[in-house]
């Protein structure tokens, strides 16, 4: 979300949604990545360039949403600040491609000349320089910080299913890594990402973090990948548990889901429900479940413990959020979605199918994903 003025009336109220979606740049042919993201924002009109961000990679864009109301108005944005990106980056003859993580090659690793992104690479070094990732944000507006880190304990228990439901990452360097996220495999070398620890309160998070920038673990506060966080830029909660989303319909049915489970929390914290205390190797591993198996196995019910069939879980969710989905008049659509999902699969799934019927060519799968990008 672009961030408002302090004193905006577009500044986020309860339970409004944004969206940042990251983007690969692909050759079209071999589907290598391609450093052309200067020339990409560069081309896009003005209006949507305000929209976009620069990124770690010079492959890679962000398109940004503006504070959205309902699901009608986040889709047609993302759908408009997608087929801009998709415009500018043909112009710049590539491919704009929604995929979690490089499925070929990226041969050139060097960050943007930026003195921060300099001085992550001297830092972090080879980690730093993995083949380009990409998530899928979602900000929900909660307008009291104590009450956003509140919300973030309350959503440890659901959080792998939603990463389940976003795994679209399975090929690296051509391959099947037989992880439906290899995004997530990645991204967990990273000493600040993984799932968000419970905190007591707000005071509790801040001292956390401090701590955190003062021995060396990351640069700065910005440097918090935790897979739900207060956000360092506006008065939202921050899930960033997804792989970016196939379709954009994907990434609506995530943000409705999210947006459900961040109201029922509140409803929670208000009733005086407190959060159930999870133990962080238990949670850790649900989200390596997540990541491994997508909707098409088991994953760990943290509620209960043990494991339940993939499919299962997201029902239940769906059951949890219904009375918000409900309030925020969502329940039709995301019934419908998922209803699609059962049917497609996520965006691994239909990646695999894909490679199947192609008899393993690859740049099946990248037409397959460039397509999906801009589908309406």
């Amino acid at each position: 979300m672009a961030p408002p003025a302090p004193d905006s009336a577009a500044a986020p109220g309860l339970f409004t949604l944004g969206v940042e979606e990251e983007f690969l740049l692909l050759h079209p042919e071999t589907g290598e990545s391609l450093p052309v993201a200067a020339q990409v924002l560069a081309a896009l009109p003005a209006p949507d360039r305000e929209q976009s961000r620069k990124e770690f990679r010079h492959s890679m864009v962000e398109m940004v949403t503006s504070v959205c109301a309902d699901l009608a108005e986040l889709r047609e944005q993302l759908l408009t600040l997608r087929l801009a990106a998709w415009r500018a980056a043909r112009a710049a003859g590539a491919h704009l491609v929604s995929v979690g993580a490089t499925p070929v090659m990226e041969r050139h690793r060097s960050v943007p000349d930026e003195p921060r992104y300099h001085a992550i690479s001297r830092r972090f070094g080879p980690v730093a320089h993995d083949p380009a990732v990409c998530g899928c944000h979602v900000h929900v507006g909660v307008p009291d910080r104590e009450l956003a880190v509140q919300v973030c304990n309350h959503l440890r228990p659901w959080l792998p299913v939603v990463q389940a439901i976003t795994a679209n990452s399975p090929l690296h360097d051509g391959c099947d890594t037989g992880h439906a996220s290899w995004r997530s495999m990645q991204f967990d070398r990273w000493p600040s990402a993984g799932p968000t620890p419970h905190f007591a309160d707000a005071d509790d998070y801040d001292d956390t973090v401090r701590q955190l920038v003062a021995a060396g673990i990351m640069l700065d506060p910005a440097m918090i990948y935790w897979y739900a966080r207060p956000s360092a830029a506006y008065p939202t909660v921050e899930v960033r548990v997804g792989d970016a989303c196939p379709t954009v319909d994907d990434t609506v049915l995530v943000a409705a889901l999210v947006r459900g489970l961040v109201a029922t929390s509140v409803d929670e914290i208000r009733a005086g429900i407190a959060a159930p205390r999870l133990r962080d190797c238990l949670v850790a591993a649900a989200h390596w479940r997540a990541a491994h198996e997508g909707l098409g196995g088991h994953l760990v019910d943290l509620r209960s413990g043990g494991q339940k069939p993939a499919w299962d879980l997201v029902d239940e969710l769906f059951t949890t959020v219904t009375p918000a989905l409900v309030r925020h008049d969502d329940l039709d659509y995301v019934r419908r979605q998922l209803d699609r999902l059962r049917v497609e699969g996520n965006g691994a799934a239909r990646q695999r199918r894909i490679l199947t019927e192609s008899d393993g060519d690859i740049r099946a799968v990248l037409d397959h994903l460039a397509a999906q990008t801009t589908a309406r």
